[in-house]
């Protein structure tokens, strides 16, 4: 597609001769780099360059253009053990790719778990705060617009439920204040087509059966009175006096006592079940209950009996949503171990959760059986972790306490190995009394019980041990003050001096392994000690800057030097040769600046040899061209001496035209033409048979140059040059016997006449980019 990109100098693919135009190194890159910036979003291109190049940046700014996760993976498994930033590039890349595909595959779940509930007519707002947990944690901007379609929709199925239970529960109300009057049947038709239709409503299946079996009797029961006609009264209700005579007119008959406190309860019943109190109407209800010894009116009666009518549908309302609730209860129980919590939230949460169940059996009445069983299992397994983690925690409460009683026991032996030894090994001991310490402090918790106790011990058995190591630190804190005041006492211009200093930091190293002492003490006598030898350093130093001065000027004179080399603008041999005597008598620069100062050295003195290769290179060229020229001149007069052509032709005049030769090529190619110029005056036919004669000589030539340099011959010499290449083999292998050179060899054909086609002439300029090589 594009090799010339990565064609190099000196590449040779097909065995022919390398390409001319092939592009320098430099070059090279900077095609490459204009490649690059050309891609535009090619990816092909520049998945094909990525796979090609061999400068890490240039790839690393191609694969900006890769996106597409086919593509990425190609580079990325071609990379990975290649080229660092380029494979991370392109796994970042893919690594969004494949989390931009995951969370649009859960974002589709999610959509298509919505539009199963907005097809199931059993859809509760359950499942819709489902829907929507698992959707709040979607990152998929691209599947909001078609999820809050689907959850509009879901909301207005949600809304039409709600209406539709507030349409019953209105109605049932309505149906409990309707008077068995005249207009009772009418009011029931209405009332109960509004159900009818309700009834016939999309979202029917949400409403409570609970609630359309309340409805259903209250209905039944109406219009079982509306079928009695001597039911339609005008109700009571609508004449009665306000409550105050009511209590009157309910006092027991004459010569019978009213109980006033059992009125005050039915009173206090009625004031419960409006204020939604059941747990106190069922307390009163009970003491309601025991009428021993109380004569009733039916006024009373009946109105108790509504009283308790209410209160078991209230009761039986908080139970079903007590049953709801629970099932929330056990929803969230169940949840909990996806919520990843820590171990005392998560006890905490389940503590609470079981205190919000007792709370619903004080409110709701006792729980199913069955209810109850799924909760307790599912707070138990909720729990299950945190119970394993509490009881981890008490077992590494005891482990630990374990350890630090062996912590105490080690810290004895040692107390007592110091005391029972005649001498101590003090980097053992105060490695033995940090190790001890820092293990103490990592202990990790212990029952609050044991602790104090083992902490004393531990002090106890350390002191032992730090005692006399604190006795011989100070000791030790003396000997180092003495090697401080060695190292300022010494004389930085004696030229032992830094041998006296080696010595002394040696025995500081000593001291030091022998015994550290505490850190702090430790640091401050070192920044002491380590500025006492800079100090002597530093005087040193002083008494270096008269040297300094003289490699300062050393570097003036290369400089001088490289400058002078930097502005020749012709290759003199004689140039390089002064320079270099000159640079090798200068002394030493600064070692900051001779690794830079040498590179511009070598690289001035290759700029001026490289102009001297190119004139040898030229001048070399230059004979080659005039070798081939003067030997096609021979053979051309050699074919007008055996054509007896040529009479007119000034050769001499051409001859001379001609440049020069190398003295081995110019004396031999002059006598050939000399001679043939003799024969082209007097003696044409003894030369044509001398060029007759040389004929088969010549071709023995040919071939055996072919064999040496590796040219082809050509089908019809394949026999000939089979023999002739055993006999050069042979040759070469006897002993004592030196080798003819190419160029030896090419200078015998150059001296030879002899006739010669076409196919001759061609194969002996075949021959020159080969032979020629050698004498250039």
């Amino acid at each position: 597609m594009f090799e010339f990109l990565f064609k190099k100098p000196g590449d040779d693919v097909s065995g022919a001769q390398p390409d001319a135009a092939a592009p320098p190194e430099a070059s090279l890159r900077a095609l490459q780099a204009d490649y690059v910036k050309g891609l535009d979003g090619n990816e092909a291109g520049a998945v094909d360059f990525i796979l090609r190049s061999e400068y890490s940046e240039l790839r690393l700014a191609a694969a900006e253009h890769v996106h597409t996760r086919a593509q990425l993976e190609v580079v990325h498994a071609a990379m990975r053990n290649t080229d660092r930033r380029v494979a991370k590039l392109v796994q970042g890349r893919l690594d969004a790719i494949r989390h931009q595909q995951s969370e649009h595959a859960r974002g589709e779940a999610c959509i298509e778990q919505a539009r199963h509930w907005l097809a199931d007519d059993r859809l509760t707002p359950n499942h819709v705060a489902d829907v929507d947990r698992a959707w709040a944690v979607v990152q998929a901007p691209e599947l909001v617009e078609t999820f809050n379609a689907v959850r509009l929709a879901l909301a207005q199925r949600l809304e039409a439920q709600v209406n539709l239970q507030r349409g019953v529960i209105n109605r049932l109300a309505a149906l409990r204040q309707l008077a068995p009057d005249a207009s009772l049947a009418q009011q029931l038709e209405t009332l109960g087509n509004e159900h009818a239709a309700d009834l016939a409503a999309p979202e029917h299946p949400s409403l409570p059966r609970q609630l359309l079996s309340e409805f259903g009797a209250e209905y039944a029961r109406l219009v079982a009175i509306a079928a009695t006609p001597q039911t339609l009264a005008p109700a009571p209700a609508a004449v009665e006096a306000p409550k105050p005579e009511r209590k009157a007119r309910e006092k027991a008959p004459a010569g019978q006592p009213a109980d006033q406190a059992f009125l005050d309860k039915v009173d206090a019943l009625e004031a419960a079940l409006a204020q939604g109190a059941l747990h106190v109407a069922n307390d009163l209800d009970k003491a309601l209950k025991d009428t021993r010894g109380i004569k009733l009116t039916a006024v009373q009666t009946e109105r108790l009996a509504q009283l308790r009518a209410e209160l078991k549908r209230l009761s039986d309302w908080a139970r079903w949503s007590g049953n709801v609730s629970r099932e929330e209860l056990i929803k969230a129980v169940e949840q909990l171990g996806e919520q990843k919590l820590a171990m005392s939230e998560l006890a905490k949460k389940v503590g609470s959760l079981r205190a919000s169940w007792k709370a619903l059996d004080t409110v709701s009445g006792a729980a199913p059986k069955g209810l109850w069983e799924r909760f307790d299992t599912a707070c138990t397994t909720a729990y299950a972790p945190a119970a394993a983690h509490f009881k981890h925690l008490s077992e590494e409460r005891h482990t630990n306490a374990a350890k630090a009683e062996a912590l105490i026991a080690e810290a004895s032996a040692e107390a007592a190995r110091l005391a029972e030894a005649g001498q101590a090994d003090w980097k053992h001991m105060a490695s033995a009394s940090q190790r001890l310490r820092q293990a103490w402090q990592h202990l990790g918790a212990i029952d609050r019980k044991h602790k104090k106790r083992l902490d004393g011990e531990f002090a106890a058995a350390l002191k032992t041990i730090d005692a006399p190591l604190s006795a011989q630190r100070k000791v030790e804190v003396a000997g180092r003050e003495a090697l401080i005041a060695e190292v300022a006492a010494l004389n930085a211009q004696d030229r032992h001096s830094l041998d006296a200093l080696r010595s002394v930091q040696e025995r500081w190293q000593e001291r030091a392994r022998a015994l550290p002492l505490e850190r702090k003490s430790e640091q401050a006598l070192w920044q002491r000690f380590r500025a006492a030898c800079d100090e002597v350093f530093a005087r040193r130093k002083e008494s270096a800057h008269a040297a300094d001065a003289e490699r300062r000027a050393h570097q003036v004179a290369k400089e001088a030097i490289c400058a002078r080399l930097e502005g020749v603008e012709t290759g003199d041999a004689k140039v390089l040769r002064d320079a270099a005597t000159e640079w090798q008598s200068i002394g030493a620069v600064p070692r900051a600046n001779e690794g830079k100062l040498d590179k511009r050295y070598h690289a001035a003195v290759a700029r001026i040899q490289a102009m001297l290769d190119t004139v040898r290179r030229n001048a070399s060229v230059a004979q080659a061209s005039a070798l081939r020229d003067k030997l096609r001149l021979c053979h051309e007069l050699e074919a007008a001496i055996a054509t007896h052509k040529g009479d007119g032709v000034d050769w001499e005049a051409r001859w001379a035209a001609l440049p020069a030769l190398q003295n081995d090529y110019e004396r031999t190619l002059g006598v050939r033409f000399a001679a043939a110029r003799r024969a082209l005056a007097d003696g044409r036919d003894a030369y044509i048979a001398l060029m007759e004669k040389n004929q088969p000589k010549l071709l023995q030539d040919i071939l055996r140059l072919e064999i040496v340099a590796g040219v082809d011959s050509g089908s019809e010499f394949a026999r000939d040059r089979l023999k002739l290449q055993v006999e050069v083999l042979q040759s070469s292998l006897k002993s004592g016997q030196k080798p003819v050179t190419q160029a030896a060899q090419f200078l015998q054909l150059c001296a030879t006449p002899a006739l010669a086609d076409a196919r001759t002439l061609a194969r002996i300029e075949h021959l020159f980019p080969r032979v020629g090589k050698e004498h250039k």
